[in-house]
């Protein structure tokens, strides 16, 4: 499964993050690592409530794909897990270095792209990624670089933007209730200085079923009550229609 959109994401998006979305991204770093539970998305969507991570975390080798400042992988060592973070953006993980050293909690950071993983096969029981190589990646290829670096049984979860987010948000401003681009073709969201990707469920599914997994679950989040607004959402229109979701999915063997 390919599509022929041009190959400059990655370049494009590096730049986008060490050059502006880092900055923003940086002071929440620290709230993010002293969570005691998970949350996740825009909505700080409780673990409690979606169980986005899979049973018998303890011990699991995992990898985070996009990291960011590595949160995610932090919470996955307090439980035990042996994780990997990689990112393309120095600035990012030198946020997340920062705060390795504050908590004390160590574990390898890669810097590279989550479409072209410097491991071999069969490495991971777990690979992860929110709104990291799940939004920001080419899905037909970091999808497939998953699949290669899980065990057979591996897990494979992650969030992103919904479909119906991606098909009613227009060139600038928040989502709407008009649909501003056609459900056919939609993949690769180019904005004035970064590339997002969003694939419709028909065709995440195939692609998924075509690396080998099996899905467990797809939840669609939302937003709760006297939640914020965000600049390309609204909390009310997050309450009536999923602004994301969550994938979980096991790779057969």
């Amino acid at each position: 499964m390919t599509h022929d959109g041009p190959a400059d994401h990655v370049e494009q998006n590096r730049r986008f993050w060490d050059d502006e979305a880092a900055a923003w991204h940086g002071p929440l770093a620290r709230d993010h690592w002293a969570q005691v539970e998970p949350s996740w998305g825009l909505w700080s969507t409780p673990e409690s409530q979606v169980s986005l991570l899979p049973d018998g975390i303890d011990g699991m080798r995992a990898i985070e794909l996009g990291c960011g400042t590595a949160y995610v992988s932090a919470w996955l060592a307090r439980a035990g897990a042996h994780p990997v973070g990689i990112d393309l953006s120095e600035k990012q993980l030198a946020t997340a270095r920062a705060m390795q050293a504050e908590f004390g909690i160590d574990f390898p950071l890669v810097l590279g792209d989550a479409e072209k993983v410097p491991y071999e096969d069969n490495t991971f029981d777990l690979a992860i990624s929110e709104f990291g190589a799940s939004l920001w990646c080419d899905p037909c290829q970091w999808i497939p670089e998953a699949a290669r670096l899980l065990v057979p049984g591996g897990w494979l979860v992650f969030s992103r933007y919904s479909p119906l987010f991606a098909l009613c948000v227009p060139p600038a401003g928040p989502a709407s209730t008009t649909l501003s681009r056609s459900q056919f073709g939609l993949t690769r969201l180019d904005w004035e200085n970064h590339v997002e990707f969003v694939l419709p469920h028909g065709e995440m599914l195939r692609l998924l079923r075509s690396c080998g997994f099996v899905v467990e679950d797809l939840i669609e989040v939302q937003a709760p009550q006297h939640a914020r607004d965000y600049e390309e959402v609204s909390a009310d229109w997050a309450q009536q229609w999923p602004s994301e979701e969550i994938w979980k999915a096991r790779l057969a063997g």
